[in-house]
């Protein structure tokens, strides 16, 4: 997601309450976000999601979280998919009874989906119109 790294970049970094939304029409809105949690290795997490709305309700379409690491340069490493129009919600990575659990096929498909986001992203404009009139928190 480099594309995502290089807007919170621009943003100043990333920092707990991290709120950006970005708007770009004729695309859905963009939120990147840090998340209060930590994520499932003890990293500080952040939510990329694009907005829908469906009978007054926001739809995720879709929203993937991330933790955020530096070692070794800084990368998004997904654990998380949800896709409200589909009904789809799936962890690749989580902690459950105090243990560490990792889908290796279903992370690889995230890894994959983050990709093709990515690229989708990147043409579509979202870092070049991400200024300091995008809504900030």
């Amino acid at each position: 997601m480099k594309t995502i790294l290089a807007i919170i970049q621009k943003a100043g970094g990333w920092h707990h309450g991290l709120y950006l939304k970005i708007e770009n029409p004729p695309f859905m809105e963009l939120v990147i976000e840090a998340t209060d949690e930590s994520g499932p290795c003890g990293l500080p997490a952040i939510s990329v999601c694009h907005y829908g709305e469906q009978n007054g309700d926001a739809m995720r379409d879709p929203e993937m979280c991330f933790e955020f690491g530096l070692a070794g340069g800084a990368h998004l490493n997904p654990f998380y998919f949800r896709n409200d129009y589909a009904g789809v919600e799936q962890w690749s990575r989580f902690i459950t009874d105090g243990h560490y659990a990792y889908h290796s096929e279903l992370h690889r498909q995230h890894e994959e989906f983050a990709k093709l986001w990515d690229k989708n992203l990147r043409s579509q404009g979202f870092a070049e119109v991400f200024t300091d009139k995008c809504i900030r928190g």
